[in-house]
C-alpha cells in the first residue's frame, strides 16, 4: 500500500499465498513464494499509481510476527517451509519447558508464556528435526528470522550483502528477547538451544540509518530508504495512533489481537495477557503494551470456505449469517491451534456444540462470527482487570471489520461502542508512519498523526445486559468442552 502525507491511500495491490497444511496441527508457508508475491505487489502498486522509486520517501515493512524462517545466507534458499505462528507441532517443547520449571523465568524475561505460538520453540524444533541444520547454524551457514527479517534481507541485497536485522516488536515475539535489555537473552537461548550467531541484530522499529536502502535492481526499481519495520499488531497500534498510555485497539485478521499501550512501563499481566513491546522510534525510550492474542478468528471463515465449502468466498459469510436472527443456541469455538489469551491451553481443540436438526449452515456461519466477538470479549475483560480501566469504545481495524454484521455482534457482545476508521488497513498505514517518522516526512507528535485519523462507522449495542450475560454464559460452557482434548 502507498500513502500520501495526509495518510490517505494512493495505491495498493494484494495477492494470496499458499496455506500449506501437511498434517493435523501443522501450518506452513513457502517463504520464497512470499518473497515472490512481495515483489509482484510492489511492482503492481507502483504501476497502479504510475509511480517510480523516485516518488517514494521511504518504505516500511510489516508482517505476521512469529512465523519462522531459516535460510542459507550463501544460497538464499530456506531450509524448508516457514513454520507459521498458528502451528502447534511444538506443543511438547512448550509443555516440557513448564514441566522443567522454566515457565516463570521465560515469563519474567520475555513477557511471554511457553507456548506453541512463539518463534523460539519453532526454531528449536527446526534445529532438532531438520537434517544438518544445527551444524549449519553453528558454522554460520544458517540465518533465522521472522518474515520481516527475510524480506529485509532480500530487499537489501540477499546473498549480495543483505542486512540481517529485526525490530524490537518482532524480536519480542520469539521467547528469546529480554524485555528490559531489548537484546537476546543468553539464558533463554541456552534453554532452547539456539546459537546466537544465527539471530538478527535487534534495532528500533523506526530508524533512518539502521535498515538501509532497497537495491536498485529489486522490485522498487531504484534505491529507497527503508525507514522501519513493525510486527503487524504493533503497526496497527501506530496506524490507529495509539501512541499514548491507555490507548487500545483490536485488529481483526487471521486472528484477533487487542493491544493496550502501557507507556514506558513494563506491566506484568495476572489475567492471561502477554507483556510485549509496543514500538520504539529512533533513540526514544521503548514503549510497551499488554496484548491479548487470539489464534483463530478470520481464519475460521477461511475454514468454512476451504475445508467445509459452505461458502465460495469469505465475503459471502455476512449474507449467509444474516439469514438467521441468532445461532439457535449453537456455539463454534475454533480452537484449531489450542486456545491463546487469556486461557493459554495448547490441549484445546475446536468444537461445535449445541446442535440439533434445526440448525443450518446459516447458523454455523453466524456462530463463526459470534466466536470472533466472544473471544474478543474474553480478552477485553482480562485487559480491563489488568489495567484497572474500563473501555468505553473499542477501536477496530483489519479485514474482518468490513463485515458490518460482525461489528454489530461485537458491540452487542461487549456492551460498548465499536469504531472503525476510514482506513481500515491500519497495519499497512502504521508501517508507513514508522518509515515516514524515521525520515522526517511526518512530525513525531501524536497530535499530528491523530489529525489524520477519521471515523468511518460506529456501532452501538442493540441488545440488553441480560441477553449479553446469557449468551456469554453459553460461550463459557462451550470453552470448557474444548479442553483436555490433546495429550501434551
Amino acid at each position: 500500500m502507498i500513502f500520501d502525507h495526509d495518510g490517505r491511500e494512493v495505491a495498493r495491490d494484494q495477492r494470496e499465498h499458499r496455506q500449506i497444511l501437511p498434517q493435523a496441527g501443522w501450518v506452513e508457508h513457502d517463504a520464497e513464494q512470499i518473497w515472490t508475491r512481495t515483489q509482484e505487489v510492489v511492482r503492481q502498486a507502483l504501476a497502479n499509481a504510475s509511480l517510480t522509486a523516485a516518488d517514494l520517501v521511504a518504505v516500511g515493512l510489516t508482517n505476521q510476527r512469529e512465523t519462522t524462517v531459516v535460510w542459507n545466507p550463501r544460497t538464499g534458499k530456506p531450509y524448508g517451509n516457514a513454520i507459521v505462528w498458528q502451528d502447534t507441532r511444538t506443543d511438547k517443547i512448550a509443555a516440557d519447558l513448564e514441566r522443567r520449571g522454566h515457565g516463570d523465568l521465560i515469563r519474567e524475561r520475555s513477557g511471554l508464556p511457553p507456548s506453541t505460538y512463539f518463534a523460539g520453540g519453532k526454531l528449536a524444533w527446526m534445529l532438532a528435526e531438520v537434517d544438518g541444520l544445527r551444524a549449519a547454524a553453528e558454522s554460520g551457514e544458517a540465518l533465522f528470522g521472522t518474515i520481516d527479517s527475510w524480506l529485509l534481507w532480500n530487499l537489501t541485497g540477499g546473498v549480495d550483502g543483505g542486512r540481517h536485522l529485526t525490530d524490537v516488536t518482532n524480536a519480542s515475539r520469539t521467547m528469546l528477547m529480554n524485555l528490559t535489555t531489548l537484546d537476546w537473552d543468553d539464558e533463554l537461548l541456552d534453554l532452547l538451544g539456539v546459537p546466537r550467531s544465527m539471530l538478527p541484530r535487534i534495532v528500533p522499529s523506526a530508524h533512518a540509518e539502521h535498515y538501509g536502502r532497497t537495491r536498485a535492481d529489486g522490485p522498487f526499481g531504484g534505491e529507497v530508504v527503508i525507514g522501519g519495520a513493525l510486527g503487524d499488531q504493533h503497526a496497527a497500534m501506530v496506524g490507529q495512533v495509539c501512541l499514548v498510555k491507555g490507548d487500545a485497539k483490536n485488529t481483526y485478521g487471521t486472528g484477533n489481537f487487542l493491544l493496550l499501550n502501557t507507556g514506558p512501563e513494563i506491566v506484568r499481566s495476572t489475567n492471561g495477557l502477554l507483556t510485549t513491546v509496543c514500538y520504539q522510534f529512533g533513540d526514544d525510550p521503548c514503549m510497551y503494551a499488554l496484548e491479548g492474542s487470539i489464534a483463530v478468528t478470520g481464519s475460521s471463515v477461511q475454514w468454512l470456505r476451504d475445508q467445509l465449502g459452505i461458502i465460495a468466498d469469505a465475503s459471502e459469510i455476512e449474507a449467509l449469517a444474516s439469514q438467521v436472527p441468532d445461532t439457535g443456541g449453537a456455539y463454534f469455538v475454533p480452537a484449531f491451534s489450542g486456545l491463546f489469551a487469556p486461557y493459554w491451553r495448547s490441549d484445546a481443540r475446536g468444537v461445535i456444540v449445541g446442535l440439533s436438526r434445526f440448525h443450518t449452515k446459516a447458523h454455523l456461519a453466524r456462530a463463526a462470527l459470534e466466536a470472533i466477538c466472544y473471544q474478543s470479549r474474553d480478552v477485553v475483560q482480562a485487559m480491563e482487570a489488568d489495567a484497572g480501566v474500563r473501555l468505553d469504545v473499542l477501536k477496530v481495524d483489519g479485514g474482518v471489520t468490513a463485515n458490518e454484521l460482525c461489528m454489530q455482534i461485537q458491540a452487542d457482545t461487549l456492551g460498548i461502542d465499536v469504531s472503525r476508521p476510514v482506513v481500515p488497513e491500519t497495519t499497512a498505514l502504521g508501517a508507513a508512519y514508522a518509515a515516514g517518522l524515521a525520515t522526517g516526512f511526518w512530525d513525531p507528535s501524536p497530535e499530528v498523526l491523530r489529525a489524520h485519523w477519521q471515523e468511518d462507522r460506529r456501532w452501538t449495542p442493540q441488545n440488553t445486559s441480560e441477553q449479553r450475560a446469557e449468551g456469554y454464559a453459553g460461550w463459557q460452557k462451550a470453552i470448557q468442552r474444548t479442553l483436555d482434548w490433546v495429550e501434551v
